[in-house]
């Protein structure tokens, strides 16, 4: 009997090898993220013993874990033992647009490792593994810790630099006068929807300690949108800021339960000036077997703070309970899609 194989022709067990050691890759590209070899490597090719020097590694070990990640089609090494960067490789260098450094350093860092490594106990009793490893929220632990707050806000940044400009590009902003970022980070998503819309007004809405971050960042002050975009501190549980035409969330509802995602929709809806609109920017999982970075990405929300990612009912539900209708979902050219919401 011929052996069974899977889709893409490895026999079924050395495919699911391949899931079963999943995080092997990915704690090595943590490590590279953490080491900034890319950075170092955009120059040219070099040594693992020049690259060793240079981040304070073990030369043999180096060489190990380069090898280990050129197999993967991160870097490549050259017949006279160099290791260069490959176009994937080339994703983890800080200085690109399209950047993952951050977000390679943040996914994989030791408070999100071992929140993952209690996932089964989540799965059953379906509350966030991070409160019971950390003894706390997520983002109250962020709060403490600003340095891994940094790197969280710029891995929000750095997974955004494909998302933002289809999320600008699926949505008519035209018939927009102000838009309000709730809970909006460093302000990439706005800054590029401003771009975009010249005439648009923008309210970058975010904690006070988050705020100050994105004043450091390059996205509120660049020159193509001066004078448009204002920093305004709050907490979207209490309030939001009144009279604007729209507002938007891009990974906020998912964080949070139904109830507490009730609550901004009805700040948000109060808020909101007549004929105003809601922007849920969030995956809408669809139904099938077929992949979704959104089915994956709901299950490190489980993880993580106890949200979720909703279909497109789901969605539904949540907005009618906030007196609200999901007028039309837009999907974009990127996993994300936009669910706008009006008074019902």
């Amino acid at each position: 009997m011929a052996k069974k194989k899977a889709a893409k022709g490895k026999p079924l067990p050395a495919a699911m090898l391949d899931l079963i050691t999943g995080y092997w890759a990915s704690q090595l590209v943590h490590v590279a993220a953490k080491l900034g070899l890319a950075d170092l490597l955009k120059a040219g090719p070099r040594s693992p013993a020049e690259l060793a020097r240079s981040t304070g590694s073990d030369p043999r070990a180096l060489h190990r874990v380069l090898r280990a990640l050129a197999s993967l089609g991160v870097f490549a090494e050259r017949k006279d033992g160099r290791f260069g960067l490959t176009p994937l490789a080339a994703t983890l260098r800080s200085d690109r647009p399209d950047s993952m450094r951050a977000f390679a350093m943040m996914m994989v860092e030791d408070y999100n490792w071992q929140a993952w490594g209690d996932v089964g106990q989540s799965v059953r009793n379906g509350q966030a593994a991070f409160d019971r490893v950390h003894g706390m929220r997520i983002f109250d632990y962020l709060g403490r810790q600003p340095e891994k707050a940094r790197t969280f806000g710029e891995a929000m940044t750095s997974i955004s630099g494909a998302e933002n400009p289809a999320v600008a590009a699926a949505y008519d902003f035209s018939k927009v006068g102000t838009l309000v970022d709730v809970g909006g980070s460093h302000g990439h998503l706005l800054a590029a929807i401003l771009k975009a819309n010249p005439k648009l007004r923008g309210v970058l809405f975010d904690l006070p300690r988050v705020l100050e971050q994105a004043r450091q960042a390059p996205y509120v002050g660049a020159r193509e949108i001066a004078g448009r975009m204002d920093l305004v501190p709050g907490d979207f549980f209490a309030s939001v800021p009144k009279g604007a035409d729209a507002y938007m969330m891009k990974y906020i509802l998912h964080d949070w339960d139904d109830d507490l995602c009730v609550k901004i929709l009805e700040n948000c809806r109060r808020a909101m000036a007549p004929g105003g609109r809601i922007l849920v920017v969030d995956t809408v999982i669809p139904s099938g077997n077929d992949p979704h970075w959104g089915k994956l990405l709901d299950i490190n929300m489980l993880v993580g703070t106890g949200g979720r990612e909703r279909t497109r009912s789901e969605f539904a539900e949540v907005f009618a309970r906030a007196g609200l209708k999901v007028r039309r979902v837009i999907p974009t050219a990127c996993p994300l899609s936009i669910v706008e919401g009006v008074s019902a």
